[in-house]
């Protein structure tokens, strides 16, 4: 990554060693010294970023193509219609082989990759069916893709992140490094249960765990994460004033999980226990932290 301005704030360039692909990011403040650049004049994919004004909880998402990537640009930022974005992210090839078939084909597949994560409100309505290219282009595009996705979360957008795989299969167990106990909450009074783990930097409520029907508080808290739920059908009735999780859902912390979860907000750090235990998620966590300062011996 480089610091075009010196600040991270302003626009940055992102490349992987070996990789041809070629990344730059820049506010939408900074477009006209973005515009300057060359790599904006190339063939490419980009990317419109911004907050929904109507669900502070997701991020608005724009996924084009453009054998002239900047005139694009210089097109969305007088559509009334793409008011919502105030940060753009260009992606082309540092060697010029990106062709228009392949930038196409780019657009197609990154639409349908981020429709599936559901980490964000995406802009498109659906995604263009291309997949007219030589047997090795493809693959050569399905490379550029993976790359996309490692280096995109580094610039701060995980909307191309697969969803956390919460499977109990043994060989998952073993293939991923940062697999949590499972975590539980049980509320006597409303006769609810949920399941939680921590699965590659989220932290997944499970499908089948229960959550109150209301928001109960005069704090707004995570009010409109739980009406959210609701309404995109991933929170669906139960019984009277109970609802279950239909899928596993993401949460940004145990708190917004346990907050959604009771209909108020709550401190999910010593709320969720680890399963069969009296073991808060802190004090998981706080031994997580001293296993990984310990000092090695002497004799080590």
């Amino acid at each position: 990554m480089f610091l075009v301005d010196g600040t991270p704030t302003g626009i940055i360039t992102a490349e992987i060693m070996n990789w041809t692909g070629h990344i730059i990011s820049a506010p939408r403040i900074n477009l006209p010294h973005l515009l300057k650049r060359h790599e904006v004049t190339r063939t490419g994919v980009y990317f419109l970023s911004g907050p929904n004004p109507e669900n502070p909880n997701k991020t608005l998402v724009y996924i084009g193509e453009s054998d002239n990537v900047s005139r694009r640009l210089i097109s969305h930022n007088n559509d009334a219609s793409k008011e919502f974005w105030d940060k753009t992210f260009v992606i082309t090839s540092k060697d010029q082989n990106l062709t228009k078939a392949h930038a196409r084909y780019l657009e197609s597949r990154l639409i349908s990759i981020a429709a599936s994560t559901g980490r964000i409100n995406l802009v498109n309505a659906t995604a263009p069916e291309y997949g007219y290219l030589p047997e090795a282009d493809l693959a050569d595009m399905e490379f550029f893709i993976e790359q996309i996705r490692i280096v995109m979360p580094v610039l701060g957008m995980d909307f191309l992140r697969e969803k956390p795989n919460t499977a109990e299969s043994p060989l998952i167990k073993e293939a991923s490094t940062e697999r949590s106990p499972t975590f539980e909450i049980y509320s006597p009074k409303y006769k609810l249960t949920a399941k939680a783990r921590q699965v590659d930097g989220d932290f997944v409520v499970l499908a089948g765990s229960h959550a109150r029907s209301s928001w109960d508080s005069s704090a707004g808290g995570y009010r409109s994460l739980h009406e959210q739920l609701i309404e995109e059908g991933r929170l669906v009735p139960e019984r009277d004033g109970i609802l279950y999780f239909k899928e596993d859902t993401i949460f940004s912390s145990p708190s917004a999980a346990s907050a959604t979860i009771f209909g108020r907000p709550d401190n999910g750090r010593t709320t969720w226990r680890v399963a069969g235990t009296n073991k808060t998620y802190a004090d998981w966590q706080n031994e997580q932290i001293i296993s990984s300062t310990e000092l090695p011996s002497n004799n080590d």
